[in-house]
């Protein structure tokens, strides 16, 4: 009974990767939509970015927040409310006249939304449910977010080419709110209130006394920014926001567009990107339970960083094979990041983990939206994006010089402690 009771772990796994893929069909919509907002009301790449960077940045400020909330109010509660947001959020920009409503909509509701079922929700899925398997799941939920992508991204895609764009947010406001009843009838707050120990464990493990969300995760922050590792991983992070959110996920489809490829052919090239970044970020989160996270990381970022460095002499026309060797490449590198971030911060900061991670995903998209607006400017300002891929292509380098700088768990001890009881 106890280890069928045991094996609710693999149905919490499998519900939250339900839900991540429904909400993650906002993030196949800017790049699909930025040239059909612009053709219809004759906004700017940059306006239209701006909407994308105020979504980006409170998807990542809301994250360190949304798993205190989790704490207080329960993984069910937040992940329902988040799910309807986004729902409401994109549902409603069939209405919008103005651009400022584009901000509120597409920044603001589904921002708060997506950032709620953003990374920290898997890092508190894998930190409460698993022991055994813990970063081989931790893989798997973050590539629900790829899945949701390569579904929703094609068919948004031709969507808007042939019944609007409009049709197109409907479908992820009507997917996101599909999910809603599989999390409140499926998802279980904690393995403790079935009485078994996480899944590969020895011990129940009681659920953690809940403080104020946001004093929990302020103090949080204020505990992890005292040490070296915290800002690594941040400003890691950080580039890894810039060069795929920000820069890839947004401007990808409309930069291979300027070259004359179709946009139909585009969109399913970055869903490609959502076909292997499934195989990638499985295979990241295997090796993140053998192979150290900082070499990992490293390897990752720096391999990005040659990549982008190549990518503005591959755009064509029509699909060369280089430009086939990028797509699965990234693919595989998208966020193979994930897993090994999420092992180094459960090393150095304990069980303050998933709330230091929410922070540290902050600084992810606070990259992204940095990247999302700038790309676009530079777009505006030099009719190319050109410069763009080459400053993200030497900050990935950086980024990999960065994550070697992360100091391991033994000479971090008294600060797990510390915050362990925060």
């Amino acid at each position: 009974m106890t280890k069928n009771r045991q094996n609710w772990a693999w149905a919490v796994a499998a519900v939250a990767f339900v839900a991540l893929i429904g909400a993650a069909g906002f993030r196949a919509t800017p790049g699909a939509l930025i040239d059909p907002l612009r053709a219809e009301f004759g906004w700017s790449t940059g306006t239209i970015g701006l909407a994308v960077s105020v979504n980006l940045l409170l998807f990542g400020l809301t994250a360190p927040f949304a798993a205190a909330l989790m704490e207080r109010f329960g993984v069910r509660r937040v992940v329902s409310v988040a799910l309807t947001l986004v729902s409401v959020g994109s549902g409603l920009t069939v209405f919008m006249t103005a651009s400022w409503q584009l901000v509120l909509l597409w920044g603001v509701l589904v921002g708060l939304g997506t950032g709620s079922m953003a990374l920290a929700f898997v890092a508190t899925i894998t930190g409460r449910w698993f022991v055994r398997h813990r970063g081989l799941v931790t893989g798997v939920l973050t590539a629900g977010g790829a899945t949701g992508q390569l579904v929703f991204l094609p068919v948004m895609t031709s969507l808007a080419e042939d019944s609007g764009w409009r049709s197109a947010a409907l479908l992820v406001s009507a997917s996101a709110l599909a999910v809603v009843p599989l999390v409140l009838l499926f998802l279980r707050e904690h393995p403790a209130d079935l009485g078994v120990p996480p899944y590969g464990g020895d011990e129940v493990v009681p659920r953690p006394v809940s403080t104020g969300a946001a004093r929990r995760a302020v103090t949080a922050l204020t505990s992890a920014a005292r040490t070296g590792p915290f800002w690594y991983l941040a400003a890691g992070f950080a580039i890894c926001g810039v060069t795929t959110n920000g820069l890839v996920g947004t401007h990808f489809i409309p930069a291979a567009h300027d070259h004359g490829m179709p946009t139909t052919t585009a969109a399913g090239l970055l869903a490609l990107v959502g076909v292997f970044d499934i195989v990638g970020t499985v295979l990241s989160g295997w090796l993140t339970d053998r192979v150290d996270s900082r070499v990992l990381l490293a390897v990752y970022y720096a391999l990005r960083g040659v990549s982008l460095l190549l990518l503005p002499q591959l755009f064509h026309d029509s699909v060369h094979p280089s430009m086939l060797v990028f797509i699965v490449f990234y693919g595989l590198d998208w966020v193979a990041t994930v897993p090994p971030t999420v092992a180094l911060c459960r090393q150095v900061f304990g069980l303050s983990a998933p709330v230091v991670f929410g922070w540290v995903f902050a600084a992810h998209q606070l990259g992204a939206a940095f990247a999302a607006t700038a790309a676009g400017l530079t777009r505006d300002h030099f009719g190319a994006y050109t410069p763009a891929w080459y400053v993200a292509g030497v900050l990935s380098i950086v980024a990999a010089f960065l994550s070697m700088r992360v100091v391991r768990r033994s000479a971090q001890a008294p600060v797990v402690g510390d915050l362990a009881k925060a």
